[in-house]
Order: structure tokens, then C-alpha cells, then sequence
């Protein structure tokens, strides 16, 4: 699963390429095209679909929250090895 999840993100992070300076034409003074919010757009959809672990460290003061998450992680697989070993 893990290597699956780390194959899914490196292609994720290739089809990011160009995002950077597209987010820093506006930010630079100039202006998105209609196929430039299009990109953009796919890009948004693209990082959304990466891994919702990758949002919960962007928040600020995630670093500090780290052990909490590493904990409540543990806790699902625990739930999950129970489950199986159930049935």
C-alpha cells in the first residue's frame, strides 16, 4: 500500500511541474489567461487528490500537532489489524 501511495504521489508531483511560476505571474503583476485558470484549476484538483496527510501538514503549527497525528495513525491501523484478524 505504502509503495502504491508513493508511486501515486511522485506522479502527482510530475504533473505539478509549471505550477510555481503560473501561481507567480499574478503575483509578479500580471494577468491569468482563461487557459491559464484552466491550469490552474487541473493543478488545485491534481494536489487535492495527492493525500489528504500532505494537508494536515501544511496547517500552520502542524509540526507541533506531529506526535498527536503519529498516534491517531497508529490508532487506525491498530483498528484495522483488529478487524481483520476478527474475520
Amino acid at each position: 500500500m505504502q509503495k502504491r501511495q508513493a508511486r501515486e504521489m511522485i506522479a502527482g508531483a510530475v504533473q505539478m511541474r509549471g505550477l510555481m511560476p503560473l501561481l507567480m505571474k499574478s503575483r509578479n503583476g500580471g494577468k491569468w489567461s482563461a487557459a491559464e485558470r484552466a491550469e490552474l484549476v487541473a493543478h488545485l484538483r491534481v494536489l487535492s487528490r495527492l493525500s489528504p496527510y500532505l494537508l494536515f501538514l501544511m496547517l500552520p503549527g502542524s509540526a507541533l500537532l506531529l506526535p498527536l497525528y503519529a498516534w491517531w495513525l497508529d490508532q487506525r491501523r491498530s483498528r484495522r489489524n483488529s478487524a481483520a484478524s476478527d474475520a
